[in-house]
């Protein structure tokens, strides 16, 4: 039977030209989540046309893929080196520099990411200093290794965490890109770094992930193109920040600004975080309500 009625669009669902996501008036919320799932009927409002939003989804390009065995091999090598043999990693900072000089005063379209390693102020009460800072150090750049395999930019080592951004191409493919390096993330230290240092009895690592999505301003601090530092300035780096704060152990979250952006299978590995009393408090920069936050169910 033909739907008929007034189309229903999708709450906070866009995507990049602008046009609202909708499925067909005949269908509740849920019955379209579920048949995208399938293989649609959500389309994508076109001025003049609907495109099936699935197959659009679907033939996404340049999203990376990344061998977790190949990576873990390769994380091991360097790690024991430099544990082993004082291993120094080559700085990763060159292609971010680079890529934010060509911008500066832009604001640009970016997932953030916020990694922050887990632990490590008791680590260095059981460790000698030396020690301490051969693992830190190669944590981060453990880190950066991944988010460079897949396309990304690390803007700064803060203490024990790691900052990075994704931006180029469409906002589908940088959110999906910068959840699955998350989860590489997390398998990296799992079954990467951690068996090294086991070896040699130090403490496992743990890391707790923030992610969000928006935009951000491209600053230069001096008049020197080619010397004066870059940064980035932005509510997405803030949020990014606060969410990662409010990550346990071990988990992955992301604003629905990421969440809505996925592909509705990566959807379905996500739960909304439901938060008790003033646990979180920040709101929409778009509608003014609460942010909502998602977690990775692993």
């Amino acid at each position: 039977m033909a739907c008929t009625g007034p189309v229903r669009y999708a709450p906070g669902r866009r995507l990049p030209n602008g046009n609202r996501y909708f499925w067909p008036p005949c269908m509740t919320t849920h019955e379209n989540t579920q048949a995208c799932r399938a293989g649609g009927p959500m389309m994508a409002a076109g001025e003049d046309h609907a495109v099936p939003i699935v197959d659009m989804l679907l033939s996404r390009s340049g999203t990376p893929v990344v061998d977790s065995e190949t990576l873990i091999t390769e994380i091991q090598k360097r790690v024991w080196g430099a544990l082993r043999k004082g291993y120094e990693y080559s700085g990763p900072f060159d292609e971010s520099e680079n890529y934010l000089r060509s911008h500066v005063f832009s604001k640009i379209e970016m997932g953030v990411m916020y990694v922050d390693l887990v632990g490590s102020t008791d680590m260095t009460l059981e460790l000698p200093e030396e020690k301490i800072a051969t693992i830190i150090s190669s944590f981060a750049q453990e880190m950066a290794y991944v988010v460079r395999r897949y396309g990304g930019f690390v803007l700064k080592f803060v203490g024990d965490a790691v900052i990075a951004f994704f931006a180029g191409g469409d906002s589908l493919r940088i959110a999906d890109t910068v959840v699955e390096c998350a989860k590489s993330m997390i398998t990296a230290v799992k079954d990467g770094i951690n068996p090294i240092l086991n070896q040699y009895d130090y403490p496992d690592l743990r890391i707790k992930v923030g992610i969000d999505h928006g935009r951000a301003l491209v600053v230069r601090y001096g008049a020197d193109e080619a010397r004066a530092p870059v940064d980035l300035i932005g509510p997405v780096l803030n949020i990014a920040a606060k969410i990662q704060s409010h990550a346990k152990p071990g988990q992955v979250l992301i604003g629905i600004d990421v969440y809505d952006r996925l592909h509705p299978a990566r959807q379905g590995s996500f739960e909304k975080i439901e938060w008790k009393g003033t646990d979180w408090k920040y709101r929409s920069r778009r509608t003014g309500e609460i942010y909502g936050v998602y977690g990775y169910k692993g």
